[in-house]
């Protein structure tokens, strides 16, 4: 059993930065894919970027390609994901989740484990 906590998140200007870290306790956290996800209000939850166990495959929505980027730290048990450039349209909380297999890795039912999530706010 995988338990993940997000951090992280708050209230930004349009045009500036954030970083959520995803800390993980329980199961062999290296052997597990990351992925962050959001949902905002009246939304379906949406994939944001996922990482494979070994960091060698790193995928991203279209949507904040360029902008940001997920990484993990395996010796803190911690993924992140750095937020910069946001814009009002990233204003939702931001999940993230722990899945062993790495397939189809962009779909929120794959994933096995979930965050309780962090909001995220950016003010135009």
């Amino acid at each position: 059993q995988v338990q993940l906590v997000e951090s992280g998140g708050g209230l930004v200007q349009a045009g500036g930065s954030l970083r959520l870290s995803c800390a993980a306790s329980g199961g062999t956290f290296s052997s597990y894919n990351m992925g962050w996800f959001r949902q905002a209000p009246g939304k379906e939850r949406e994939f944001v970027a996922a990482m494979h166990w070994s960091g060698d495959s790193i995928v991203y929505s279209d949507s904040v390609k360029g902008r940001f980027t997920i990484s993990r730290d395996n010796t803190k048990i911690t993924v992140y994901l750095q937020m910069n450039s946001l814009q009002p349209e990233d204003t939702a909380v931001y999940y993230c989740a722990a899945v062993r297999r790495w397939r189809y890795y962009t779909s929120a039912t794959t994933y096995e484990y979930w965050g309780q999530g962090t909001q995220v706010t950016v003010s135009s």
